[in-house]
């Protein structure tokens, strides 16, 4: 048997385990892992400029592609840099594996230099951490991680390897598992056949259902199975913020995003319904709004892999526990098999109340009082420019609420942010971590002048590895987000939200050896565009001035029932 030494061994194991890319920054404590990578090619280390930027690339790759990401950090500050987005990960259930350098054993535990507790400080945002205590144990450690990290409901793992488990003097035989089995883990294969057959028993009875799905559809691969049920149904669909592509938003049977700042035609329907149908959805606060509000006619089927989710906020009539993939194919089994259709007449009078609601709202904006250029028109432009066939990795704040509203997704896996966490400084490094593995892409990245400078500094990363992405940065040079909650909420009194001395983005793109474009009118926006997506092989900053002024809507009114929503600044229902 090959004999290898820890640090081989961890970069073997993850050439086995099928890893072209890992994402990282070199320290003491991983330097023979470094070296180790340094003596082979089939593992690509792509050198970041921070190492929360790894994390998201790792995220950003396993977003879009279903397999987990690789991020390698070393001991001390790296790893604790790396904390930010491993708690992303953590909250939108990404599969990660995150690889820590630690201390010597024997010094673990002393103070020594660059030692963090990172078993400890991780515990609360991974699915599972390791600390290997034998060299000879890191083949089997990494297969369980991997396996940990995509199976049941996804998430990160730490791996976290003393610096003398990778000592180069000392071998030990090799052999990567095919397959591990963990005594105490046994994620569920599928659903329950009778409480599928109450739900669909349910379902075919409904005479107001909506379909609520969300990230766990993505996640699940069962993006397919929910467009044939929706379908076979005639039943309205409403994705969460995480499942944004779940479902073809340009169907007729879409009814937008739903929660906080949902269409005003998917909260209402929420609200009068009598069925809901939650598919890898976990109702939490930023669609229910007022828990004790939520939904009150409505009788919920709940489908998620986590048992923990389910009637953890809100109380679920017929839950069902499995991959959201197998219940699906199961559920469209049954009701084919059913002599039950469902109440055809009912239907069409719901969807004519889902059409009058849609009527009277439909995601419209005001444009003819104001010369600047509104950020819905940019977020549109762009739909139009990609054909709304581009991965689209977003920041976080109003320019992320507006990339949801008026993009257009039609394929999952196309959305790329953060949600649970809601992390600014993720657009960029997700949009090289997409634009790596899938070079041919169109990518944006859709930020604002306060994320874009939370992660900045990866423009000489994206030079480093000819990552062209499209930068469209809304400026508004304000904390757009918070901005619109003090407007609204604290009399206009904007306590530290306006960005003040912003750098000459153009020029900062240029110094980092990219492209930089300045569009401040409407009329040059789609010239602008078209000509930065035709630069195949540059890396594009637009800074694009919009209207400091706007708000998204709609916007749920706090603590109120899902129908309760401020339409415009003047207008609530």
């Amino acid at each position: 048997m090959e004999q290898l030494s820890g640090a081989e061994m961890v970069v073997r194991a993850l050439r086995d385990e099928g890893v072209k890319h890992i994402y990282g920054y070199p320290g003491g404590a991983l330097l023979h892992v470094y070296d180790a990578l340094f003596q082979q090619d089939d593992v690509k280390h792509v050198l970041v400029r921070h190492e929360q930027a790894a994390t998201h690339m790792a995220d950003a790759y396993a977003r879009a592609t279903g397999k987990a990401g690789v991020a390698l950090v070393t001991s001390g500050p790296g790893a604790t840099n790396a904390v930010t987005g491993i708690a992303t990960a953590f909250t939108d259930s990404i599969p990660m594996v995150v690889i820590t350098g630690q201390v010597m054993s024997h010094l673990i535990g002393e103070d020594a230099f660059q030692e963090t507790d990172m078993l400890g400080i991780s515990r609360p945002v991974v699915k599972h951490n390791f600390s290997v205590q034998r060299a000879e144990d890191i083949p089997t450690i990494i297969k369980k991680a991997f396996y940990i990290a995509e199976s049941g409901r996804p998430g990160p793992v730490v791996v976290d390897i003393p610096k003398d488990m990778t000592s180069p003097t000392d071998r030990y035989p090799y052999e990567y598992p095919k397959s591990v089995k963990l005594r105490s883990y046994n994620p569920i294969s599928r659903g329950h056949s009778g409480q599928i057959r109450k739900a669909v028993d349910m379902m075919l009875q409904a005479r107001r259902p909506v379909i609520y799905s969300g990230g766990g559809v993505i996640l699940g691969g069962a993006s397919d199975e929910l467009t044939a049920l929706a379908k076979m149904l005639n039943f309205p669909v409403t994705n969460t913020l995480m499942g944004l592509g779940g479902y073809p938003g340009t169907d007729r049977q879409f009814v937008g995003m739903l929660g906080m700042h949902g269409s005003y035609e998917a909260n209402m329907a929420m609200h009068h319904a009598d069925l809901i149908l939650a598919i890898g959805a976990r109702f939490d606060d930023r669609v229910t709004n007022a828990v004790d509000k939520f939904c009150p006619t409505a009788r919920i089927v709940h489908i998620d892999i986590d048992p923990a989710s389910i009637s953890k906020t809100v109380r679920a009539d017929v839950p069902i526990v499995g991959p959201s993939k197998v219940v699906l194919e199961e559920m469209i089994e049954q009701i084919k098999d059913s002599k039950k259709q469902p109440d055809a007449a009912a239907l069409e009078t719901w969807w004519k109340q889902i059409e009058e609601w849609r009527s009277r709202h439909g995601g419209r904006y005001e444009t003819a009082d104001s010369e600047l250029m509104k950020p819905q028109q940019v977020i549109e432009m762009l739909s139009k420019v990609t054909g709304g066939d581009a991965y689209v990795c977003s920041d976080v704040g109003q320019h992320q609420m507006f990339a949801a509203q008026y993009y257009k997704f039609n394929k999952p896996n196309r959305w790329i942010n953060s949600g649970g966490l809601g992390t600014m400084g993720f657009g960029l490094p997700a949009a090289m971590g997409v634009k790596m593995n899938f070079p041919d892409a169109d990518v944006a990245c859709v930020t604002g002048e306060g994320s874009i400078q939370m992660n900045i500094q990866e423009l000489s990363t994206c030079k480093q590895y000819d990552l062209p992405v499209k930068i469209l940065c809304l400026n508004n040079q304000s904390l757009g987000m918070v901005r619109q909650w003090q407007d609204m909420n604290y009399e206009s009194r904007h306590s530290q939200s306006y960005m003040k001395s912003l750098p000459d983005f153009i020029k900062l793109a240029e110094a980092y050896g990219h492209v930089g474009m300045k569009v401040d009118k409407y009329a040059d926006l789609e010239g602008a565009m078209r000509e930065a997506f035709s630069l195949k092989d540059r890396l594009v900053f637009m800074d694009i001035a919009v209207d400091p002024f706007e708000h998204v809507y709609p916007m749920q009114v706090p603590r109120g029932a899902m129908r309760d929503m401020w339409l415009s600044k003047t207008e609530r229902t």
